[in-house]
């Protein structure tokens, strides 16, 4: 059954090979074995358990909360020739009872469930009769207090399975979940020695930013104007922030659209689908937005305020560039944002009935994640590094990304090593008792009632200190979030020394800060500004024709529109991009193109395969000179200014990807370079491994500029313009 899976991969999703992980995890599940898979979104979970689907006698059934996930995936799957349903509360009793009677007839490989009816009469007497080889459960950490999205409906699971006449294969899938997280999916499922992978959560292609400025609509309205033509999501926090901010941009002549769970449903899914079908640029929504939405096209992903937590933001922010494409992600923070989220966690509206003392433990926790959440906003080290190690990714938060708004920050490094003795001695002398207010209030030498009151005006770290509030409260989340310090979980938190502050309180370890954290370089800036106004963004990053492009997506359209389903649903960009470079005359070259397999080809290769004959007919152009058409990718036109290798790499793999081939890593470019000749890699003093450019690596386009880590080592980071970059480019375009 294994040596199949190449076969239904190719047949039925249009795919010659699978993406990272993909292989492993439908080999286990095809093992018969229990499956825990954690894939950010966009890494293809589907494929891992709708391919086993197909393959297995039975019926899989796919526990998801989501409607809109249930629906896109049911169109795609059907758009494949798989027979797949759903059974949710959109549909009334007797469609809900055909669909049943159609699965006991076995006219399903997949039925998609919401975990609410696992218990109802009709649903429970199908399952417990019906050949059911797998139970898929999507969302999988919502059945984990420490969850994010925590339903009580999803404890229902284990007991829904341990009824049915023989014990299926289990599958459970998540794109967000903390080690923690992982742990308890596992033991509240009750999963049989299963096969647990977990994916790198690094998204590559995606800029994380944090900015905190003082006119929010300002910096909006300049992020915007980056990302003219493109399509992107905005969230807050709450529905009237959404309603004043979606109208706000349209008065401004943007084509954009609220969403939230307080308008009605007419409204709200008609702003939905013009999202969707692309008759919008821009969504304002609240989390009540995204999730299951499978819209490749996202460049950007603003959030206008902070969210609750690490987990909804990495998902939210993930639903940009699943394309490929480099897309950026913004979070604008403010104080106030904590404010609000406080409120919400302690007065939101509950997805579910939950009893008094659960929502107690709930709130505790969502607290606690709340804080992760502030303190990503308000480091100044690697955003990219800070998120992956959250999720247990480890990366170290000193090297520099290339990719966040903080590695990339024109701040200079700065000795913080006697403000933080100042923190950490008065955190003892207070008693290790009392928190971060009172600590900063007795620093500064306060004067008010609690830090009279307590004495701590006699203490030798009363007013030891000139610096600001904010200076003080910036050195000490740094210190938070190294280790150096902690806050309690406790009803009122306090301040309390780690083993590790000793380093700075007893062996004088120097310690170094950036300062300045929202500076921007100007290259950075400079690259990313959209002064050459192109209509479309797609066809210029990937140097295909764009008037053959617009064509394709034309007809892409018409046909969506025909069956009442949004664009991607019938083909992505992705395959669009691929017909626009190998050109397929014949249905049987049509079905050369990615994302395209039996079922589509012979739904669609036709009317594709017209459009590009009188392109080509028009054009003039001949077979002989069609590889002029499908030439090495070039660099966009944004590409002149110096980039990092992991932006070099990005632009590879948007490439490789588009034609199923594995994505390289930073490293590998960096190891070609060095054979090469263009690097050399050197060994400092304290046994570091580190790489430099060498004569001919300058001559070719490499620049280095000199840096300080934060322990005071110098390193250089390199840079590659454009010459060097359409050299590598051209050499790994060639390697399959």
């Amino acid at each position: 059954m294994i040596d199949e899976k190449q076969h239904v991969l190719k047949d039925y999703f249009g795919h010659s090979t699978f993406r990272d992980n993909q292989a492993e995890i439908v080999d286990a599940i095809l093992a018969r074995q229990d499956c825990l898979a954690v894939m950010p979104t966009g890494a293809g979970k589907s494929i891992c358990f709708q391919l086993p689907a197909l393959l297995f006698p039975g019926t899989t059934l796919v526990i998801s909360p989501l409607i809109s996930l249930m629906r896109d995936q049911i169109s795609a799957l059907r758009q494949s020739g798989i027979k797949a349903a759903f059974v949710n509360s959109s549909q009334d009793l007797s469609e809900q009872r055909a669909i049943l009677e159609q699965a006991r007839n076995h006219q399903y490989k997949l039925l998609y469930v919401a975990p609410e009816r696992l218990d109802a009469a009709d649903f429970s007497d199908y399952a417990q009769n019906a050949d059911i080889s797998m139970v898929t459960i999507d969302e999988a950490h919502c059945i984990s207090q420490w969850g994010q999205d925590f339903r009580p409906s999803y404890s229902k699971i284990p007991a829904f399975i341990g009824k049915l006449k023989t014990r299926p294969v289990v599958s459970a899938f998540t794109a967000t979940a903390s080690p923690r997280v992982r742990e308890d999916i596992l033991l509240s499922l009750q999963l049989n020695n299963p096969k647990t992978v977990v994916a790198s959560f690094d998204r590559k292609n995606l800029f994380f930013e944090v900015k905190t400025p003082k006119n929010k609509n300002e910096t909006l309205f300049e992020i915007l104007d980056r990302h003219v033509n493109e399509f992107g999501i905005i969230y807050c926090s709450t529905r009237k922030a959404v309603e004043e901010l979606a109208a706000t941009l349209k008065e401004c002549g943007m084509k954009a659209a609220p969403y939230h769970a307080g308008l009605p449903q007419d409204e709200r899914t008609q702003n939905q689908e013009d999202f969707l079908f692309d008759r919008i640029n821009t969504i304002v929504a609240t989390n009540a937005f995204g999730m299951g939405i499978d819209k490749s096209n996202v460049s950007y992903v603003i959030h206008y305020n902070m969210p609750k937590d690490v987990e909804s933001y990495y998902q939210e922010a993930g639903r940009a560039g699943r394309d490929g494409n480099r897309a950026e992600c913004t979070l604008l923070f403010s104080g106030h944002d904590i404010v609000t989220n406080l409120w919400l966690i302690e007065h939101g509206e509950d997805k579910e009935p939950i009893d008094g003392a659960l929502k107690a433990v709930l709130i505790a926790k969502a607290k606690e994640r709340l804080r992760a959440m502030e303190m990503y906003c308000k480091t100044n080290l690697c955003l990219r590094a800070t998120l992956l190690n959250y999720f247990g990714e480890k990366r170290s938060k000193h090297e520099n990304c290339g990719e966040c708004s903080n590695c990339n920050d024109a701040s200079e490094m700065v000795d913080i090593t006697i403000l933080s003795q100042k923190i950490l001695s008065c955190i003892v002398r207070t008693g290790e008792r009392v928190g971060r207010g009172l600590i900063i209030d007795t620093l500064r030498g306060s004067k008010s009632e609690k830090v009279l009151r307590q004495n701590f005006h006699t203490l030798s770290t009363y007013n030891i200190c000139t610096e600001s509030e904010h200076e003080i409260a910036e050195v000490f989340n740094f210190l938070i979030e190294n280790d150096y310090a902690y806050i309690t979980d406790d009803k009122y938190p306090i301040c309390k020394l780690t083993p590790k502050s000793a380093e700075i309180l007893k062996t004088r370890e120097r310690v170094m800060m950036k300062r300045n954290l929202m500076a921007q370089r100007e290259r950075i800036e400079k690259a990313k500004s959209r002064t050459d106004r192109r209509e479309d963004a797609t066809a210029v990053y990937y140097n295909i024709n764009e008037q053959l492009f617009n064509q394709l997506r034309t007809l892409r359209r018409e046909i969506a529109d025909s069956q009442a389903v949004p664009s991607f649903v019938i083909f992505p960009d992705a395959s669009l991009v691929d017909m626009c470079r190998i050109l397929p005359r014949t249905a049987a070259e049509f079905v050369n193109v990615s994302g395209v397999g039996a079922h589509k080809q012979q739904l669609y290769a036709e009317s594709f395969t017209k459009v590009i004959n009188d392109f080509l007919a028009d054009n003039k152009v001949e077979k002989a000179t069609e590889q002029s058409v499908i030439s090495t990718p070039k660099l966009s036109y944004d590409s002149n200014d110096p980039v990092p290798i992991s932006v070099v790499a990005d632009r590879i793999n948007v490439d490789r990807i588009s034609r199923n081939l594995q994505p390289i890593k930073a490293k590998d470019l960096n190891d070609f370079l060095v054979e090469q000749g263009l690097l050399a890699n050197i060994v400092d003093e304290k046994g570091k491994n580190t790489r430099t450019v060498t004569e001919l690596g300058k001559e070719k386009g490499i620049g280095a500029i000199e840096r300080i880590s934060a322990d005071g080592r110098t390193y250089q980071a390199l840079y590659y313009n454009a010459d060097i970059q359409q050299y590598i480019i051209s050499i790994y375009h060639k390697i399959d």
